[in-house]
């Protein structure tokens, strides 16, 4: 279940329309929570949805078969991959996450600070 249920920033009965509710309200730079994917492909098994600039984002993870790890967004090459969701969380509380905004074509970076809860 690659380690997330146990994990407080993982909100398992929680959809894309709470998970930016929940942000929204939080309304604090770098706010973060990791929900299942709404599509439930076992390639794409959950989203990362980040609150920065006013905005949400709701970036996928993906689940590497080949080499059994996870990686964020559309597959590139050189991409960061993880041996856990767990650990692409702590690799960005330390290290800035870039946010591609498709529509405006813009980029900003911000690393993972707030847990949200989602009640």
């Amino acid at each position: 279940d690659a380690g997330v249920h146990s994990k407080a920033w993982y909100a398992a009965t929680c959809d894309r329309k709470m998970a930016e509710d929940a942000l929204y309200r939080s309304n604090k730079d770098g706010s973060f929570l990791i929900r299942k994917s709404s599509g439930q492909d076992s390639r794409q098994p959950y989203t990362l949805v980040v609150f920065y600039n006013r905005r949400v984002y709701n970036i996928p993870i993906r689940f590497i078969e080949s080499t059994r790890q996870y990686a964020l967004g559309r597959e590139k090459s050189g991409e960061e991959r993880f041996d856990s969701v767990a650990e692409i969380v702590e690799n960005h509380q330390r290290s800035s996450l870039v946010l591609i905004d498709s529509q405006n074509n813009t980029k900003d970076s911000t690393k993972l600070k707030h847990i949200v809860r989602v009640s």
